[in-house]
């Protein structure tokens, strides 16, 4: 069982390490350029507009986070070394018992967080060829 924590801005760079972290791990479909792109984005104004929770290490390391924003997860990344440990399913069971989320968009290059959403029951209802900033990432649409 893991302590759910809301974050501190002052926490926001270790929350992009993680991003990024995870992002190289899942995201092969990311140029390096995309990825330097997204980082100063992510520090500088994407986590600041979603509810941030995340789970911490003993040391007070963070293993992963969810942005929240509504009803739909925003966003959700776990540190490399802490998947498979049960940190996205966490965050993600409390976002949807806590909070009654029931959406998330995801890349559909990323096969595995597609099976993860779906594993915990969640369908696909819609596609878009484009991400949110227009690159040609597509998109699922996903709900409970």
């Amino acid at each position: 069982m893991y302590n759910i924590r809301s974050v501190a801005a002052h926490e926001y760079l270790q929350l992009t390490n993680v991003w990024e972290a995870s992002v190289r791990a899942t995201h092969d479909f990311l140029s390096e350029a995309d990825i330097q792109f997204f980082r100063p984005l992510i520090l500088n104004e994407y986590l600041k507009a979603v509810e941030l929770s995340c789970i911490k290490d003993e040391r007070e390391k963070i293993l992963g986070f969810i942005g929240i924003a509504g009803k739909k997860v925003e966003m959700l990344f776990v540190d490399p070394a802490a998947r498979g440990l049960g940190v996205g399913k966490a965050l993600m069971l409390h976002a949807i018992q806590e909070r009654g989320i029931n959406a998330v968009d995801v890349n559909e290059q990323n096969t595995q967080a597609v099976g993860f959403y779906q594993h915990l029951g969640f369908k696909v209802t819609g596609r878009s060829e484009k991400d949110s900033m227009g690159k040609p990432f597509p998109l699922l649409f996903m709900e409970l």
